[in-house]
């Protein structure tokens, strides 16, 4: 923190690190801080795909005001439609809203953009729980073959078959 605090006092108006300290916070748990500094930036500029990016999904990741992360994910979608984390977002949005068939179809136009582990744990997830179960081991599998070492996967796989036991 102390070393963003330097960055951004020589370069107050740059947006990404303000942005990058954002998201070094919320993965310390102060999501409050996190809100509020994408809040600012995009009071700046409304038209900041990552900010908004990143504070829809996190309330979605969140479980928490669902439609207000419907919002945030789909402006960043209408400005950059082809970004597979956007996409990824909007999938996780609908997935938490209960739209299972909606969120899949995000989902893999994202993992055909970037094979991500992240994301295919996402979509593994929701096939999963859509009842696609030989769809999910697949995704995993396939995802596993590129990130064999990956905690993402590995976590859903473990959380999603200690629940359904």
């Amino acid at each position: 923190l102390a070393l963003y605090a330097s960055a951004i006092e020589a370069f107050p108006d740059n947006l990404d690190l303000r942005y990058n300290r954002a998201l070094f916070v919320v993965e310390l748990g102060d999501f409050a801080w996190m809100e509020s500094e994408l809040k600012k930036i995009l009071a700046e500029d409304p038209d900041h795909a990552d900010a908004l990016n990143a504070l829809g999904y996190t309330l979605a990741d969140r479980g928490e005001r669902l439609d207000e992360a419907f919002a945030y994910v789909a402006r960043a979608l209408k400005l950059k439609p082809d970004n597979p984390a956007v996409l990824d977002s909007m999938g996780w949005v609908l997935y938490r809203q209960g739209d299972l068939e909606q969120a899949a179809s995000y989902l893999r136009r994202a993992l055909d953009l970037a094979q991500d582990d992240e994301i295919a744990a996402h979509l593994g997830e929701v096939l999963w729980v859509s009842g696609q179960r030989a769809d999910a081991r697949a995704v995993w599998r396939e995802a596993l073959l590129h990130t064999p070492d990956s905690d993402k996967i590995r976590a859903v796989i473990e959380r999603l078959q200690a629940d359904h036991q």
